[in-house]
């Protein structure tokens, strides 16, 4: 599957997809469920090896939380997403560590490129209690446990790898589990700004745009890695395909019947609409205009979730 995307839902829909599969993919258990009429839950569990190669997915769960309209929440909605967030964190988090254990927040990207500056601002609005519990004691609540925050910057900034800068840390804070936010690349439109993926598997800060750095989870760190994310990039073959998904409809509904339309929309044209772009250098990384009021909108959202369930 030769696209673009970090969600892992995403993958299991375009592999079935092109293996025209209508039951489960073997290795993969997968779930839905409805919160409210704009927010879904999919929850894909990658069970064995088949199941991994077939998605390009590492062994584990991966969450996605989609959030439809995302452009007009109201402050309600808002509250549910950011609750919604915090449940399924706990979850994971549970599954991996004791209820008073350290963790360690990182928000990795750019703070100074929008589309990847959620990470960074993520965490100026994360709760902070390990100074506390050192030097404050007294202040500590009985059901608080100590975090601690960081956004390590870009390699092109420090020219230090992510994970060298994580390791050293781990090696001195020793917090018993990492929560990595990232800002994720995504094979839909629909999805920039209006999912959040939480998995237990850790995370490859720069796949899903090609610009892959040194991995980030439990084999290469020591500890267990969470990793939270947010789609804000799609590629332009993304962009050009799901536009002629939409003219192909257009045109339909006005024609009522085209035997060739009807074949094309129901075959996957990235990869042709890939091989078409690339050679003229054309299939670039894209964001909404909107990205900057889309990022500080989820980046409330997402910061509030970590800070509940933590």
């Amino acid at each position: 599957m030769d696209f673009r995307t970090d969600l892992a839902v995403e993958r299991r829909d375009v592999f079935r997809k092109i293996n025209k599969i209508s039951q489960e993919i073997p290795g993969i258990e997968s779930e839905e469920k409805q919160i409210s009429d704009t927010i879904h839950v999919y929850n894909v569990r990658v069970k064995d090896d088949e199941g991994a190669k077939a998605i390009q997915k590492p062994i584990g769960n991966y969450v996605t939380i989609d959030v439809r309209k995302m452009r007009n929440i109201t402050n309600d909605e808002k509250d549910k997403i950011s609750f919604t967030i915090s449940s399924e964190l706990q979850q994971l988090i549970k599954g991996l560590i004791n209820p008073k254990d350290e963790i360690l927040v990182v928000g990795l990207g750019n703070l100074y490129s929008t589309p990847d500056s959620l990470g960074p601002k993520v965490i100026q609005s994360v709760d902070v209690t390990r100074h506390i519990f050192k030097y404050l004691p007294q202040y500590v609540n009985e059901n608080d446990r100590e975090v601690s925050a960081i956004s390590p910057g870009v390699l092109g900034s420090t020219g230090i790898e992510t994970q060298e800068i994580l390791k050293g840390i781990v090696d001195n804070v020793k917090p018993k589990l990492i929560i990595a936010i990232d800002s994720l690349a995504s094979k839909s439109v629909e999805r920039i700004s209006s999912s959040v993926q939480i998995s237990d598997t850790g995370i490859i800060p720069g796949a899903g745009v090609g610009n892959t750095r040194m991995e980030l989870s439990e084999s290469t760190l020591g500890v267990p890695v969470i990793a939270l994310g947010i789609p804000t990039v799609v590629e332009s073959a993304v962009l050009v395909n799901d536009c002629l998904d939409l003219l192909i409809g257009k045109l339909q509904d006005e024609a009522k019947s085209n035997v060739f339309l009807n074949q094309l929309k129901e075959q996957d044209n990235y990869s042709t609409i890939k091989d078409v772009l690339v050679p003229q250098d054309y299939n670039m990384i894209v964001t909404p205009k909107e990205i900057d009021e889309l990022i500080e909108n989820m980046k409330d959202v997402v910061a509030r979730g970590i800070n509940m369930s933590l």
